[in-house]
Formats: C-alpha cells, sequence, structure tokens
C-alpha cells in the first residue's frame, strides 16, 4: 500500500479506544479493529480517545459511564450482517463489525450511523448498484445468511405459507423498541387477519432450535392447527422462497424478505424499516426517504460495515467476504457429519485432518453410516469400499513441491459422481463445466481475474524451482511436450491408442515434421520418483529440457501437444493452442484441438473463465497453510505466490529421500 491509502494512514496512527468488555480483548476483534484503525486499552481516556461498547448489551453501560464521565466520544459496536458459519456462542469470530458513532442500527429510538447513510448518501451510482445487485443475486445463489448452520441440501416445507418469524427472548433489538411476548402474539394474530385459513409456519430462531435461548412462541401456546412450529435446518432462502406473506418483529431475517423480493410487516424498527420497503405498524417519521432494496443493501452491506479478511488482516470489500464465507459454509456443510476415509496413505492422514476433521474427526477404515465415505481415487480401495462414495484427489494448484516428495496440498477435491482424469463416467467437474458455460458478469469477472493473478505469479501445479534454459530460436514452430508418469491413472483411464511418452513424441513429430519438438519430462519422473522416462527421446524430439520451469517453458513455445497433462490446461490459462491425444477434463469443450476419442456428453461450449470458473473454484477446496482454515482459491494464489506451501513433517524428510531407489513401487505411498 501506498502512504496515501487510507488504511495505511489509519494504521499507522490509530485512534485510541477505551474499553470495559472483555470480549474487546479477543484476539480476532483486536485484529478486526486494529485494520480499522483503531487500538485497544485498558483504564481511563484522555483527550480525544474513544470508549466502545458492545451496542446496548448488559456490559454497555459501563463504558458508557466512563464516556459521559470523560467526555469521550462513544463507539457502538454490532456484529456485521453476514457474521460467521457458527454463532459467537459457538466460538466464531465475525468477518465484520459494525462501528457506529452515532447509535446502534437496530434501535430507532436514535439516528445512527446507517440511517445517516441511508437518508443523505446519493446511493445512485449506476457501477455500485450493478454490484450491489450482483452481490444480492450472489449472496442467495450460495444460501448465506448471518449465521450458516443451515443445510441448503435440506428440502424447505411445502410452499405457500405465511411465514411468522420468532426472535429470542431479551434480544437487544426487541429492548428497544418495548416489543415483549405480547408484541409477538399481536403479529402472530395480525398474520392470522390478514390471511384467514392460510397456513402460519412460525420460524424458530437457531438458538431457541438449539435449546440456548427461549423464544416467544410453543407448541403448548397454538391451539389452531393452521399454525405449526418450524424448527428445520433448511436455507433461509429457500423457506423465503415458499412464503406468500412475511411478518417480523426485528429479524435480520425481514432484511433478507425484501431482498427475497417480499414487503414484509415489520413489528418493531430494525434498520431496514421506514424506506418504502416493509410494512410497518411502528413509523419513524424521521425516514422520509423511498428505497429501492439495492439501494438498502448497498447502503447496508457494502457502505456500512467495516468486513475484514482473515487471511491478510487487513479490511476488505464485501466480495471478498462472501469468498471467505463461501469457502467457510462449504468446508462445514460437506465436513459436519464426519468422514470416514479410505485408501488414504499414512503420511496424508494428519493432513486429511486438518483439511476434513475439523468438525468431526476423519475415521481411517471406519465403515460407520451416520457418516460419509470418501476414497482416494486411485487407490485400490475404490474396489472394496462400499458405495455410494466420494473420490478425493489433489487439485489443480497445489503445492510448493511434490506430492511424491510428500508435500501436502493446500487443495484437495471431493467428487460424489466419478473422477476428473477418468472419462468413462461423469465427474462433477464436467457437470460443473457445463454449467459454467453461461456465467454471471460477476462469475465471469472472478474467474477472469484468477486467471490474470495465475499467469501473473507463473504459477503450476507445483511451482518447483528450476534453473534450466531454453534452445536458441530457429524461427520455426516450437512445440512443448510434456511428459508424464506412465503408470498414472489419468494415463490408464484418460487414453487409448496413444498412453506412452514415446508414442505421443512420435505422433506430434509425424503431425509435425518441421517443428521444433521440446519434450519435458515430468518432475516426478525426473527427480526418479515415478515411472516414465524415455531413453530414446531425441529420436522425435529436438530439445530435451530438463529442470525447467513449466510456465517459463509455456511462454517460450507456440503450442502444446499432450495426452492428459495438466500443462495443458496451464497452457490454456496462458492463451497457448493444445492438442490433446487423450481425454482430459480440459478437452472436448471447444477449446482444445481434440485427436483422441470423443466423450460424448462433453457438449457444452464454455469460455475459458468458464472452463477456469468450473475447474479453480467451483471444484476444488483449499486450505491456506498460514492460518490453517479453508480459503478461497485467491487466498490459495497469494501462498503460493509467495512461495509459502504446507510442509512435510520432519519423520517424512528422510522417507522422501528414499522413494528414489523405489520408484516402481510408489504405490505404497501414493
Amino acid at each position: 500500500m501506498t502512504s496515501d491509502d487510507p488504511q495505511s494512514a489509519a494504521a499507522a496512527h490509530p485512534r485510541r479506544i477505551y474499553v470495559y468488555n472483555g470480549g474487546f480483548l479477543r484476539r480476532h476483534i483486536r485484529a478486526i479493529l486494529r485494520a480499522a484503525g483503531y487500538s485497544i486499552h485498558l483504564g481511563r481516556p484522555t483527550g480525544d480517545d474513544l470508549v466502545a461498547v458492545w451496542g446496548h448489551s448488559p456490559t454497555s453501560h459501563r463504558g458508557t459511564a466512563v464516556a459521559t464521565r470523560t467526555g469521550a466520544s462513544l463507539l457502538r459496536i454490532e456484529d456485521a450482517f453476514l457474521r460467521s458459519v457458527k454463532t459467537g456462542r459457538d466460538g466464531d469470530p465475525p468477518l465484520g463489525l459494525c462501528i457506529d458513532t452515532s447509535g446502534v442500527h437496530f434501535d430507532g429510538s436514535v439516528p445512527s450511523d446507517l440511517e445517516k447513510l441511508l437518508l443523505t448518501d446519493p446511493l445512485d451510482h449506476s457501477a455500485e448498484l450493478a454490484e450491489a445487485r450482483a452481490l444480492i443475486a450472489r449472496i442467495r445463489r450460495l444460501h448465506l445468511s448471518k449465521y450458516n448452520l443451515h443445510d441448503p441440501n435440506t428440502a424447505p416445507p411445502d410452499p405457500g405459507y405465511v411465514l411468522v418469524i420468532d426472535q429470542t427472548y431479551g434480544d437487544a433489538s426487541l429492548r428497544c423498541c418495548g416489543a415483549n411476548h405480547a408484541r409477538f402474539q399481536e403479529m402472530l394474530t395480525q398474520a392470522r387477519i390478514d390471511h384467514p385459513g392460510q397456513r402460519i409456519l412460525i420460524k424458530t430462531h437457531p438458538e431457541t432450535a438449539q435449546g440456548h435461548r427461549k423464544g416467544h412462541f410453543s407448541d403448548a401456546e397454538l391451539h389452531d392447527e393452521s399454525v405449526t412450529l418450524y424448527s428445520g435446518n433448511c436455507s433461509p432462502w429457500d423457506l423465503l422462497e415458499g412464503a406468500v406473506a412475511v411478518y417480523t418483529v426485528s429479524s435480520q431475517l425481514g432484511f433478507e424478505a425484501i431482498l427475497a423480493g417480499h414487503k414484509p410487516t415489520v413489528f418493531g424498527q430494525p434498520f431496514y424499516a421506514g424506506w418504502g420497503l416493509t410494512h410497518d405498524e411502528m413509523p419513524l417519521p424521521r425516514r422520509e426517504r423511498n428505497l429501492t432494496a439495492s439501494q438498502l443493501f448497498l447502503g447496508a452491506m457494502m457502505k456500512y460495515p467495516v468486513w475484514f479478511d482473515p487471511y491478510t488482516n487487513q479490511t476488505c470489500n464485501l466480495s471478498r467476504v462472501i469468498d471467505t464465507l463461501e469457502a467457510l459454509t462449504r468446508a462445514y456443510r460437506e465436513d459436519r457429519t464426519g468422514w470416514n476415509a479410505h485408501g488414504i496413505r499414512l503420511w496424508k492422514r494428519a493432513h486429511f485432518q486438518h483439511f476434513f476433521g475439523t468438525e468431526k474427526p476423519v475415521k481411517f477404515r471406519s465403515q460407520s453410516n451416520a457418516r460419509r465415505t470418501m476414497v482416494w481415487a486411485s487407490s485400490h480401495a475404490v474396489e472394496q469400499v462400499a458405495q455410494p462414495a466420494t473420490k478425493v484427489e489433489d487439485g489443480f494448484l497445489r503445492s510448493v513441491g511434490l506430492g511424491a516428495q510428500l508435500v501436502p496440498p493446500l487443495s484437495l477435491v471431493l467428487d460424489d459422481l466419478g473422477i476428473y482424469y477418468d472419462p468413462s463416467a461423469p465427474s462433477q467437474l464436467e457437470e460443473w463445466i457445463a454449467a459454467r458455460s453461461k456465467l454471471t458478469e460477476d462469475q465471469r469477472s472472478r474467474a477472469h481475474a484468477l486467471r490474470a493473478s495465475i499467469c501473473a505469479a507463473r504459477l503450476s501445479k507445483y511451482n518447483l524451482s528450476a534453473r534450466g534454459s531454453f534452445p536458441p530460436n530457429t524461427g520455426r514452430k516450437r512445440i512443448l511436450v510434456p511428459g508424464q508418469v506412465e503408470d498414472d491413472a489419468s494415463i490408464r483411464k484418460g487414453t487409448s491408442s496413444v498412453s506412452t511418452n514415446i508414442d505421443l513424441l512420435r505422433v506430434t513429430r509425424d503431425a509435425n515434421p518441421e517443428a521444433d519438438i521440446w519434450y519435458k519430462p515430468h518432475p516426478d519422473v525426473e527427480a526418479a520418483l515415478r515411472t516414465g522416462a524415455v531413453p530414446d527421446a531425441q529420436e522425435f524430439a529436438d530439445h530435451i529440457l530438463t529442470d525447467t520451469d513449466p510456465i517459463a517453458a509455456i511462454g517460450a513455445v507456440d503450442a502444446v501437444w499432450t495426452m492428459t497433462s495438466l500443462l495443458g490446461f496451464e497452457a490454456l490459462l496462458h492463451n497457448l493452442p493444445v492438442t490433446c491425444l487423450g481425454q482430459p477434463f480440459y478437452a472436448g469443450w471447444g477449446l482444445t484441438t481434440d485427436l483422441g476419442p470423443k466423450v460424448g456428453r462433453r457438449t457444452a461450449k464454455p469460455t475459458l473463465d468458464g472452463l477456469v470458473h468450473a475447474a479453480l473454484i467451483d471444484y476444488p477446496r483449499y486450505l491456506d497453510p498460514v492460518t490453517g482454515k479453508p480459503c478461497p482459491v485467491e487466498v490459495a494464489v497469494m501462498r503460493l505466490g509467495e512461495g509459502r506451501t504446507f510442509t512435510r513433517p520432519l519423520g517424512l524428510k528422510a522417507l522422501a529421500k528414499l522413494q528414489g531407489a523405489f520408484a516402481t513401487y510408489a504405490w505404497l505411498w501414493r
């Protein structure tokens, strides 16, 4: 950052905040405030110091009293509206804070900074509003909410109901507007009057469903068969989709109802009431402006909160927070029932615990029916495991170092249908590629930016340092032929008549007799860790590239010919023509010249951005080697660009050195 950057200036000269609640001393909260330009202190404020309190929490009176006595300005702080996967009670830190100098967003008795922003900011910039609409659509598509313990795969109730939203007793937003048990009963009565004979669903609060806090409705109080309590685990967006009307006091679900196209009836004074988007039972006359849902979202979600990137410890925009929450919720949703894992070599198991065992420890060789089952896709265990089983393999941006040298990966793929390198059966990657033949503008933009950052950082699958040089330019067409490990599963499954490196070289030479052919052995083969050496390569290749950076090689040639090598995909990222003699995942979509057998299922015609989105954003999962947390692909790219990766445990370094003598027994550690 430059010295003119506001965040740099704030970090260099932070405002001092004095606090009187232990919650502010939590590391993550201090990190967010530090990134926003504040430093936490204990004691008595002086001068232009600030006092911070948690909204209208039971401890807020301490800081309020100190601010009154000393004349210090007061900051009221609350969690932002996309908070985390789990609740704060579960220990999940927030991804942003609402830092308000005037009031609290849920307290209508005093105008908050958010209310002032919604009243005075033009909120009419076309690019910002377009981004707001795209982010609303993305949040809905990903089924994200303030908390994200729900399961998008859980079927919602049959549609056609009136949705009444319960909240927990003692909630600060209820105290601020004087809402009590009677107010909730009044809301239910009004819903009955407005919709006579209609089925009414009362949505219980997640903490009520978990038994942590009491709600305002119970089965014992309901004497009407048309009214039922709903504590199911479906997505709130699916729940809103099936509703014909929505009633709330001040729940954030009322805000999401607006974004879902409803005009909810509101019995409190939340931040989203009073702007012409709600039916207000407690109107606030000072809110005299009518807003669109996109304008409300722009102010409340994009301009008001301080959003935080936990991987860089810096403030960020809402889009980056959605990237982060997408990665965190995906990991939670896929792992929460626990995994039985099969075919996972001993050296990989500790890393698998980090990757998949956060919610429940991974059990190796277990057959528990209460858990999902995964199996290493190329292991012998595939035939031994009861189906259905999810196949797991390395991702395409893997590490700094070889898997055959026991370097753990930053990315792994899970596939419930097949596996990406086996064209004999459908895979989830194929489905993703077909789906991404149509991209929204934000998807296209993200994929395009990702491809640009990968190319700028010169990243490949293994990111090995190399010292090899290239032959001089002869003026002839230069073709790069990447060698492969000949017993690799992608060769066994994805090739037919051309399935060895020497055959690949022969066919390439026959088709290009006048070209300069550069043969690059696979790094595992160069390291004598796997089979696939070609003693007679010079019979067909003009040059053998040893100890060579694959991305530098891509940049020095005019085309790539391959069987199924991932280097073909990497060449596409750099806009290089690729000819395939096998059936890799990136072939058959109109982006390559295909000389091998066709895969009839591959009829979609994605752009390169669509292929990138499917293969690098949708399909793999990523784990940050710095924080140890699930992360978006952009963080993995950043870490690989910095040369950061997971390191081998000390005991495995000696084992890796012995592998060269046992290259033909690679199945022992693969």
